[in-house]
């Protein structure tokens, strides 16, 4: 199947805001090496990968958000990129890409499983539990000396006001006498 795709140079506006829509150049150069690491690649050719991959990225993604809005979905997700792939004829990459998708979940799974605080911590969680209850029981212990104190404190404090007040009146009522 001979596919054309559309030229979109007309589309850009400038040169700033194609550079925003493809991948790092960095990223490219990497990749080459690594798949052809005795081969020099002039920089036409590197552009025109760049230019290439940028292409099948707009391709693919917008043939999935075309099968996403006819199933009525909001959230383009694998399933529509692989059914993206077989009606743009590239079936042959369909095995490929649900291996990639595979290790991508297993890799995002380790991930949350590492993320874990109390798995990284190496305390079981029962001895966490335990040391928990006793920082509350401390907690609750040191609440009750503060608010003990404080109520001493207001005791005091009415004592001293009653005192004066008695006082006060004692000096009033000789003055009367």
């Amino acid at each position: 199947m001979i596919m054309s795709i559309p030229n979109r140079s007309n589309d850009m506006p400038s040169n700033a805001e194609d550079d925003e829509l493809t991948l790092p150049r960095a990223s490219i150069n990497k990749m080459i090496k690594e798949l052809v690491p005795s081969v020099r690649i002039a920089n036409e050719a590197r552009e025109l990968v760049l230019n290439c991959c940028t292409e099948f990225i707009h391709l693919v993604s917008s043939e999935a958000n075309e099968i996403c809005n006819q199933l009525n979905k909001k959230t383009i997700n694998a399933e529509h990129v692989l059914m993206a792939l077989d009606k743009l004829g590239f079936g042959d990459y369909h095995a490929e890409a649900e291996a990639v998708l595979k290790d991508c979940k297993a890799v995002a799974a380790k991930r949350r499983r590492q993320s874990t605080r109390l798995e990284n911590l190496g305390i079981p969680e029962e001895e966490l539990l335990r040391q928990q209850q006793e920082l509350f029981a401390k907690a609750r212990q040191e609440q009750a000396y503060a608010d003990q104190q404080q109520w001493e404190q207001l005791q005091a404090a009415a004592q001293q006001a009653q005192a004066l007040a008695m006082s006060t009146n004692s000096d009033d009522q000789e003055d009367y006498s």
